[in-house]
Order: structure tokens, then C-alpha cells, then sequence
């Protein structure tokens, strides 16, 4: 190489089997972009190399995300030591390449963890997520993306965010109660499907889920910046306690990707990338995951490299990568396989006829005889074409090659750029807050009619009484009216003197006249008789 293309270029080990005339393996940073693979059994050297390359790419201005599984790499943040047990090996490393240049160095490094408790924690909305990441996430059939796909739809209809889990289940509630309308409008709604996909949420979150979904989310910005000396900030994400749950993990990836990918522009073919992606155990991407899963990452894949974005997988053994996906990767670097079952045979056979031939190399037969740092390499050149494959020593790291301890990692996130920014979550007004609101509006409005029609009840059972009170009053009033009639037609107490006195008077006369006429009639009569 020149030394006008050196700064260009990130050198990565010597080639030739570590012999003092081997090529110099660099990856040119103009083609970093063409993503890469790097693979390897485990304690092979994956690490290492992947420390390596990130420290490079950090000094030439590249920003950088990896994922921490082991909690190993950490250490990317703090300069290597001369009283550490790896600094003979390293020392001895970087004289056997002749790497002059080699000094111990720290690098510019913000800590990510979803959880929030080893670095600043990442979060996003439901709704940037998105259905179709969800649905992998948990695991759903064709039917169930189906329904979830409706309640996001309802939710965009509706003006309501979907931020966090509590929003998303409010909203899937809201599904199951309105089911039959949803049918009628969308298809299919049942609210057994519904319980199916609240479970799994649940399941989700027991998981550490709630701790994803949620603001203030993720500005991608603050993961592509440099630091006052012009080097990229090294993102560490803590992967170590993610890896319990690899849904989770191989999501959050796939959405940090496919976030770029929506995000970023254009910018064809940079002198250099934007961002480089490391992502270990790369794996867990794509086991078990639905083919339309597979063609989406396929699909970033391909197309993030013209926004600037070099994305490497590591993982232990490259048939794991989906020939799709591994078809886009330019750089290799892979480390020793071993070649005991029939699939790490198939693996080795694999590996072997992916890289530029070389006749000085048997990759076939060298791919199991790697050491601990040396791998097979091949890079693309600055023509784009491939180099052919070498067997290359590894150069060793500058930085610590170990974990942190709890209190350096404090100090370096209290000294992050985005410090404060994300350790506050902020619950603003969303979807569950609203149809809360609605459902106490709907209670109100439901105990208002029932009062109403309790207020109509109880003022037709007074009117009904208010009817008979006034029937039974107009009935007092004629039975006294009647009374008063009867009463009026009797005679008054004087009346009743006169009216006595005067048949009193008329009983004395009659019996007076009786007396009289009566005498002479009993004598007429009895004169008749004796006559």
C-alpha cells in the first residue's frame, strides 16, 4: 500500500502467515461500506479482531455501535496497561507484525443497555417499531400479525400514539370490546385472538420489554458523532443480560438497523462510512425467523450500504447467515472452525468456497489449523474486488481487553455527551391516556342516561301519584260535596221545633175532633145497631 492510501485505510493484521514480507491486510475505508463477516469458533480470536477493527475505525473518524454480550468489550473505553496479564501478548503480537505504531490508547465510548442499568438506556415507540418487528418479537402466527396490524391501523385513524406496552394493550382491549365493529370494517376480529397477543405482551415484559417501549426514544443522531479530537464515539451496547432473551436482542437490532436505514440519506459511496455495525451472535438474527422476516433484513442490508452504513456480523460459524445476507458481505475474516460433527464439516466446505482462492493458501485444511489471533482474510480492494484470501496475523488491540469495573463505567457515562438525555423516561398523553379518557367519558355519559332515565322514572311514579292524590282529593270533594248536600236538605233544628210543634199541635186537634165526632159516631153507629 502508499502511504497516500494508508490514512484511508484501517490496517488489520499481516498477512503470509505472519512471515516479516507478508501483504499488510487493511480494510479500506472507502469499501467499509460493504459490510462483512466475521466468524469463528468460539475462543478463536472474534473479539479480538472485532476490538481491533473498532478501534480503527474510532481513530478515522467513524462512529461505531457494538453489542457487549460478553461484557468483555467494555474495556474498548479505557487504554491497555503494561502490568495487564495480555500485554506480553500483545507486545509480542505487535513485534512479530512489526507494527511500530502499536501503543496502548483509549477510545471516545458512550454504554447503551435497554435495561438502563449499564449505560444510557435505548428506547423507542410501539409505533416506530412497527407491527411486523412485533410480531417477530413475540412470536405471533400470520393471523395474530394480522389483528395487531389492525390495531395499529385503528390507533392511526384515531390520532393515537402508540408509545409504550400500556398503550398497546389499552389499545388491544379496546379491540377485543369493540371486535364485532372491527370485523365488519377490517376482517376477522376475535377477541380470543386479542387474549392470545395481551398474553404474549405480558410475556414480553416479564421479559424486560417495558423497559424498550417508551420516551424519549432514540435519536440515532447521537449514536454518529465524533469527539473533540475528530475520533468516532465507540457505542457499546450491554448485551450480557439481553442475551436471555434473543427475541429481544435479534429485534432491537433489526429496528436499530432498519432506524438508520429510515433516517439517514442518500449519500452514495463515502470516502468513509457513516457508522459501522457490529452485531455479535449474529445468529439470533435469523433462527427461526419467518421468511418475510429474512427478506426485510436482506432487503437493509443491501440497501443501507448507499446511506453510508457498514453493517459485520459475528458469529460462530458463517452458514448461520442466510446466503441472501451473506452474499452482500465484501470482508472476511474468519478464524478457526472445528471440524468434528458433519455440520462443521458442511460449515468448513462453506467457508472455504467463499473467499478469492490463493494458491499459497489451503483454506480447506488451514480454516481448522488457525491459532488462537491468526484468521483467513480477505478484504475488498480499492477497486472493489476482493483480495485474495491470506492467512493473516491478527494485530493486537490498544485498548483494555477486559471488562470495566462498576465505578469506571459511571465515570464514562457521566462524562457521556448524552448524558442525562435518556436516563428520565417522560410519559406524555398516548393512547392509553386517551381511552382511559374516552371510557371514563363513556361511564359519565352512561351513569348521565342512567340518571336521566332514573329521573324519568321517579318523576313519572310522582306524576302517577300526583294523579292519584289528585283523583282521591276530587273524590273527598264530592263525598263532601254530596255530604253538604244531604246536610243542606235537612231541616234546621227550629225547622225541626216547628214542624214538631206542629204535629203536636195537629195530634191534639185530631184528637179533639176525634173525641167529638168520634163520640157521636160510635153512638150513631151503636144507635143503628139497637134500633
Amino acid at each position: 500500500m502508499s502511504e497516500g492510501s494508508e490514512a484511508a485505510e484501517i490496517y488489520l493484521g499481516l498477512g503470509g502467515g505472519g512471515a516479516a514480507d507478508g501483504p499488510r491486510q487493511s480494510l479500506v475505508l472507502k469499501r467499509a461500506n460493504r459490510h462483512g463477516l466475521i466468524a469463528g469458533a468460539t475462543g478463536t480470536g472474534k473479539t479480538v479482531t472485532l476490538q481491533g477493527l473498532a478501534e480503527g475505525l474510532s481513530a478515522a473518524g467513524v462512529p461505531v455501535f457494538v453489542a457487549d454480550v460478553k461484557g468483555d468489550l467494555s474495556g474498548i473505553a479505557m487504554a491497555g496497561s503494561p502490568t495487564a496479564k495480555t500485554h506480553d501478548a500483545f507486545a509480542k503480537r505487535a513485534a512479530e507484525i512489526g507494527d511500530a505504531d502499536w501503543a496502548y490508547h483509549d477510545n471516545p465510548v458512550i454504554f447503551w443497555d435497554l435495561f438502563g442499568e449499564q449505560g444510557h438506556p435505548v428506547r423507542t415507540t410501539v409505533s416506530e417499531m412497527g407491527p411486523l418487528l412485533l410480531a417477530r418479537l413475540m412470536g405471533l402466527n400470520d393471523v395474530q400479525e394480522g389483528v395487531l396490524a389492525i390495531a395499529f391501523r385503528v390507533a392511526d385513524e384515531q390520532n393515537m400514539l402508540l408509545l409504550d406496552m400500556g398503550d398497546l394493550q389499552a389499545m388491544l382491549a379496546w379491540c377485543a370490546e369493540n371486535a364485532d365493529e372491527l370485523t365488519t370494517k377490517y376482517g376477522n376480529v376475535s377477541k380470543a385472538t386479542v387474549g392470545t397477543i395481551q398474553r404474549q405482551l405480558l410475556s414480553l415484559e416479564s421479559q424486560g420489554g417495558d423497559h424498550f417501549f417508551g420516551e424519549p426514544a432514540l435519536d440515532i443522531m447521537d449514536m454518529i458523532r465524533c469527539d473533540d479530537q475528530g475520533r468516532g464515539y465507540v457505542n457499546v451496547l450491554a448485551a450480557d443480560k439481553l442475551m436471555a432473551s434473543p427475541k429481544l436482542y435479534a429485534t432491537f437490532l433489526l429496528w436499530l438497523l432498519s432506524e438508520m436505514f429510515e433516517t439517514l440519506p442518500e449519500v452514495g459511496d463515502p470516502d468513509k462510512p457513516k457508522l459501522v455495525f457490529f452485531f455479535d451472535e449474529a445468529h439470533l438474527l435469523f433462527d427461526d425467523a419467518p421468511p418475510a422476516l429474512t427478506d426485510k433484513i436482506e432487503q437493509v442490508v443491501r440497501l443501507i450500504r448507499s446511506k453510508g452504513v457498514g453493517v459485520y456480523f459475528v458469529t460462530q460459524n458463517p452458514i448461520d447467515i442466510p446466503e441472501d445476507v451473506a452474499g452482500q458481505l465484501g470482508n472476511r475474516v474468519q478464524h478457526a472452525l472445528r471440524a468434528f460433527t458433519p455440520r462443521d464439516q458442511k460449515a468448513v466446505k462453506a467457508a472455504a468456497e467463499t473467499f478469492r482462492p490463493n494458491p499459497k493458501v489451503e483454506v480447506a485444511r488451514e480454516i481448522t489449523e488457525l491459532k488462537v489471533g491468526e484468521a483467513l482474510v480477505s478484504l475488498l480492494m480499492a477497486d472493489g474486488a476482493p483480495s485474495p484470501v491470506e492467512r493473516t496475523l491478527i494485530k493486537a488491540p490498544c485498548s483494555r481487553a477486559g471488562p470495566l469495573d462498576a465505578k469506571e463505567r459511571a465515570i464514562i457515562k457521566s462524562i457521556s455527551p448524552v448524558a442525562d438525555k435518556y436516563d428520565t423516561p417522560v410519559d406524555r398523553e398516548s393512547a392509553e391516556e386517551l381511552l382511559a379518557a374516552k371510557a371514563e367519558q363513556a361511564q359519565a355519559a352512561a351513569a348521565e342516561a342512567k340518571a336521566k332515565v332514573e329521573a324519568d322514572k321517579q318523576a313519572a311514579i310522582a306524576a302517577k301519584e300526583e294523579a292519584r292524590r289528585k283523583a282521591a282529593e276530587e273524590k273527598e270533594r264530592l263525598r263532601l260535596e254530596k255530604a253538604a248536600a244531604r246536610e243542606a236538605a235537612r231541616p234546621s233544628i227550629a225547622e225541626k221545633m216547628i214542624q214538631s210543634a206542629a204535629r203536636s199541635a195537629a195530634t191534639s186537634i185530631g184528637r179533639q175532633v176525634a173525641g167529638k165526632f168520634g163520640g157521636q159516631l160510635m153512638r150513631g153507629i151503636l144507635g143503628s145497631l139497637f134500633k
